[in-house]
């Protein structure tokens, strides 16, 4: 096996610890009486929180790289060519963390989605089982679609469509299989799958803003999140948050909290490294593969009984979401310019 088989692997194996650890957490924390609290929202203002410190962590680390990359020794190739002796740090891909008003303005309704869209995820994991999670959110490109179709003009082929029956189907049955069927955790995961959709868009529209660097894009996006989720704490929580000091003041509820919002950060940075290493087509697929797998094993570590229809459902969804990303990928190849021809060299003939 050689180098660079046992690094894709590695980033990938990342992925899925990074990925499924975040949402069992999130679980914990959303549900579990005895070491958590009953207040979803601030333990999602605490997880924004965590990730503005580690942005600002991470921007200064990756000043201190560059400075340190400009005074790097460089090397000459063989051609005369100059480079650097070393590889850039892991941390120079890291801005600045600056709070820039004009710009946090036009990252504002961006911001408002954001809210939306972490809100709803965390208080479909707290009302629904594990093995259901990704049932409940599986509508997120049926919303794709739609909004693309709606707002954007871009049209749908009909083998999309027909993705899409699929995935609608699954949503179907997983929930007439899910035994411990809740209808505010399931509209919770509809309303979810609508703001990721909606973040989606939006979030095209203003990168330009931060120069298309998501790093930016992220610290803008939790610091505008933290001061949202200020009132609505205080008008839907503040009472439950009162009656927990005993939660409020153990060293188990604050690791996990801390835990936790780092992986809320990681999995932008593992998903990244996922598709740099491997293709977006094969991080899709991947992505696929954790979903089943972190369905399957919530039967076991959580006491989810299965159902066939739950797990027919299951499949369901996600072979049509895995139709769907070939198809997409294969219009969009279909769709884009040919590539130049080669430059013809002109003949010349002596007279």
């Amino acid at each position: 096996m050689n180098d660079g088989t046992v690094y894709i692997a590695s980033v990938v194996i990342t992925y899925w610890v990074v990925s499924i650890s975040m949402v069992y957490l999130n679980k914990v924390l959303m549900s579990h009486e005895g070491i958590s609290i009953p207040a979803p929202l601030f333990v999602t203002w605490y997880q924004c929180v965590i990730t503005v410190v580690i942005c600002w962590f991470a921007g200064l680390c990756g000043q201190r790289a560059r400075k340190a990359d400009e005074y790097a020794p460089v090397a000459v190739s063989e051609n005369g060519a100059q480079q650097s002796a070393r590889k850039p740090s892991f941390f120079a891909q890291f801005p600045k963390a600056e709070y820039l008003v004009g710009q946090a303005r036009q990252i504002f309704p961006l911001s408002l989605v954001f809210v939306g869209m972490i809100t709803f995820n965390n208080l479909c994991l707290k009302w629904v089982e594990v093995s259901f999670y990704n049932v409940a959110r599986s509508l997120t490109i049926v919303f794709n679609v739609f909004f693309s179709r709606v707002l954007l003009g871009i049209p749908t082929s009909f083998k999309t469509i027909l993705c899409l029956g699929v995935v609608i189907i699954g949503f179907l049955i997983g929930s007439h299989g899910e035994l411990n069927f809740s209808v505010l955790g399931t509209c919770a995961g509809v309303m979810s799958s609508l703001f990721v959709s909606l973040n989606s868009i939006f979030t095209k529209k203003v990168l330009p803003v931060v120069d298309d660097n998501h790093w930016k894009l992220t610290f803008y996006n939790n610091v505008n999140a933290s001061f949202l989720f200020l009132p609505l704490i205080f008008i839907f929580e503040g009472d439950v948050i009162k009656g927990s000091q005993d939660q409020l003041t153990s060293g188990l509820f604050w690791s996990a909290m801390c835990v936790a919002g780092f992986f809320g950060f990681s999995i932008g940075i593992v998903t990244v490294l996922q598709i740099k290493a491997t293709s977006p087509l094969s991080h899709n697929i991947s992505g696929t593969a954790k979903a089943a797998i972190q369905s399957l094993m919530a039967f076991y570590l959580w006491g989810n009984q299965p159902t066939v229809l739950g797990v027919l459902g299951i499949f369901t969804v996600l072979g049509g979401s895995l139709l769907y990303t070939f198809i997409k990928m294969n219009e969009n190849a279909n769709a884009a310019p040919p590539p130049p021809p080669p430059p013809q060299q002109e003949m010349s003939s002596k007279v």
